[in-house]
């Protein structure tokens, strides 16, 4: 199995769950590093939606593996987190970047964006899963 199609099969993880849910998502697929390695934007997903997934994986790929929903608790009591480390580029702090762990290391991440943060979150382990399971 190439790692194209091992990537190409967490993106379609992705978007059988989406499809299931009957949202309309796009998905991102990143490498450690935040690279971008695949997106797709299923029918109806909102344009914007895009660069949100992409977003959400480049930020769990960057800050070690932390899921973007855990972002909020980590900085909610805090005011001159939430009112500096928001204005980063391309940071989201709300629900939708998982993590790709190989052998218990960060391998990269899955963004989804298009349903609400939770939705998204869900959409976005299931194709997290899908890519860990891959040899």
């Amino acid at each position: 199995t190439s790692r194209a199609s091992m990537i190409m099969g967490s993106v379609d993880a992705a978007i059988a769950a989406a499809t299931t849910a009957g949202l309309a998502v796009c998905v991102a697929v990143c490498d450690a590093g935040g690279n971008a390695l695949a997106t797709a934007r299923m029918d109806g997903a909102p344009i914007l939606s895009l660069q949100i997934a992409t977003d959400k994986a480049w930020t769990v790929a960057v800050f070690n593996g932390l899921p973007t929903a855990g972002w909020w608790q980590l900085i909610e009591g805090e005011p001159a987190l939430v009112h500096g480390i928001t204005h980063t580029p391309r940071l989201v702090v709300f629900g939708g970047g998982e993590p790709v762990r190989a052998g218990g290391a960060l391998a990269g991440a899955v963004g989804v964006s298009g349903g609400s943060a939770e939705q998204d979150a869900m959409i976005a382990a299931t194709g997290a899963a899908a890519l860990a399971k891959q040899p």
